[in-house]
């Protein structure tokens, strides 16, 4: 009984401590790391491209392709202190912006439901060498929404980044 014993306790020992055999290799062609995307990251790249365009556009003073982005209902709010903007008082605002340049980074999707998410990151501005101040970093948060199959942002919020 004891020799019995002694041979299970070896047997599981030597179970454990064998190699487990090896994933299942990508096939041919196959990028181990993209084999499985997930939907959150297939929205948060269409998210970071959402978020390019509207900078371009702020950063090109395109009134148009900034509006597409935006609900009939947006607000924002923004570092410069002047309350809460709706739409139209948003891109109107574009002809006095002055981003030379942009850089974003940081970004994280918190999905809000299926037609719903939130959208963080992190944004340093670089104005023309004439300005007073040259670059200013600000922390993003973004609302967006799914209506009509086409998503639109609804709420932006700036804080200053020190």
């Amino acid at each position: 009984m004891r020799v019995c014993f002694v041979f299970v306790c070896i047997v599981t020992l030597i179970s454990l401590v064998l190699p487990q055999p090896p994933a299942t290799p990508p096939k041919a062609g196959e990028n181990p790391s993209s084999s499985t995307v997930s939907p959150d990251s297939a929205l948060q790249a269409m998210f970071e491209a959402k978020i390019k365009v509207e900078w371009e556009a702020l950063k090109n003073k395109d009134k148009k392709a900034y509006a597409e982005l935006l609900a009939d209902d947006y607000q924002g709010v923004e570092v410069d202190g002047r309350g809460e903007q709706n739409k139209t008082q948003a891109v109107n605002e574009l002809v006095t912006e002055n981003v030379f340049n942009y850089t974003l980074w940081g970004f994280k999707l918190i999905p809000l439901g299926s037609d719903a998410a939130l959208v963080v990151y992190e944004s340093t501005m670089q104005f023309p060498p004439h300005a007073q101040v040259r670059y200013s970093r600000v922390y993003i948060s973004e609302i967006w929404v799914k209506r009509a199959g086409q998503w639109r942002e609804v709420h932006y919020q700036e804080t200053h980044v020190k």
